[in-house]
């Protein structure tokens, strides 16, 4: 069976509809994962207050081999642009324990909802600067906080979740080798790859520092499975060499699952700006072997 894949097509009931229409237009293959975005303006949202993810466990259920896949911010006020100083103390008041609470909260609610089995994004593209829970202002304190939401939902009766450490392809604001928070707390190890910058072809994505072949070696020296939870096209345009470079590195490396970014500029069945990416994606995706 080729690596389960899907599409990041929202996060409210309509990306649920959406899936079933993706499933359509790929054809022979058949879409297995729906991934989602918490909220992360309050904590009230990022805790999945009721019935934000109902739907969600409604798709979940209906077919035993369907994957959730859940990004969760770890603190509030996510893409505010708060200064280094004000992340820092966030940050270290999460590794105190300060919001333990919420990710109780959350884990007992995909519980309820049927959702134990979810595969948990916390903190993604920790390595950047656009979200609040960026890695770079304290990366102890991330790592420590990190343990703490990791310990807290592991707590919650019944969970079987999946944790995943994802940063952005590329060294951005900060290795990302120094915010890994050390295998007993991660299970999967994932990459939010788009192609960007401008001019850098695929075969330098995957060769650069930190880029995707050190993803998957550091995963295998490490033990854990890759994924991909964010790629698509980005900063060249309509390029279908990229798209064939990337779902030809899935098929040499198996992640446990693969979701493009369908909406503009990077995708290529709602966004109908890249009619020759979206060509190559649906033949290659629609072979059975991937």
């Amino acid at each position: 069976m080729p690596p389960a894949f899907g599409a990041y097509l929202g996060y409210d009931s309509d990306a649920v509809r959406r899936l079933a229409g993706l499933d359509g237009w790929v054809g022979a293959a058949t879409p297995r994962v729906g991934r989602a975005f918490l909220p992360g303006d309050r904590w009230s949202r990022i805790e999945g207050e009721p019935g934000h993810l109902q739907h969600w466990a409604t798709w979940r259920k209906a077919r035993k081999e369907r994957m959730f896949v859940l990004n969760v911010p770890m603190l509030d006020r996510s893409e505010a642009h708060l200064p280094d100083s004000v992340v820092r103390r966030e940050l270290r008041r999460g590794a105190d324990g300060a919001y333990d609470r919420h990710f109780r909260t959350l884990g007992r609610r995909l519980v309820g909802l049927g959702l134990s089995d979810t595969v948990l994004v916390i903190g993604w593209e920790m390595n950047g600067i656009t979200y609040q829970h960026r890695c770079g202002p304290d990366p102890d304190a991330w790592k420590q906080y990190w343990k703490r939401v990791v310990r807290a939902m592991r707590a919650v009766p019944g969970q079987r979740f999946r944790f995943e450490f994802t940063p952005n392809r590329g060294r951005d604001a900060i290795p990302w080798t120094r915010c890994y928070p050390g295998d007993a707390y991660v299970d999967v190890i994932g990459m939010d790859a788009y192609d960007h910058p401008e001019g850098m072809p695929f075969k330098e994505q995957v060769a650069e520092p930190y880029g995707l072949a050190a993803h998957v070696r550091f995963a295998k020296e490490h033990g854990k499975p890759v994924s991909y939870p964010e790629w698509g096209l980005y900063r060249n345009g309509d390029n279908p060499a990229y798209v064939r470079g990337m779902l030809g590195w899935f098929a040499r490396h198996r992640p446990l699952y693969q979701t493009i970014s369908d909406y503009c500029p990077h995708g290529v069945w709602l966004c109908r700006d890249n009619p020759r990416s979206s060509d190559v994606y649906r033949k290659l995706v629609a072979r059975p072997n991937g």
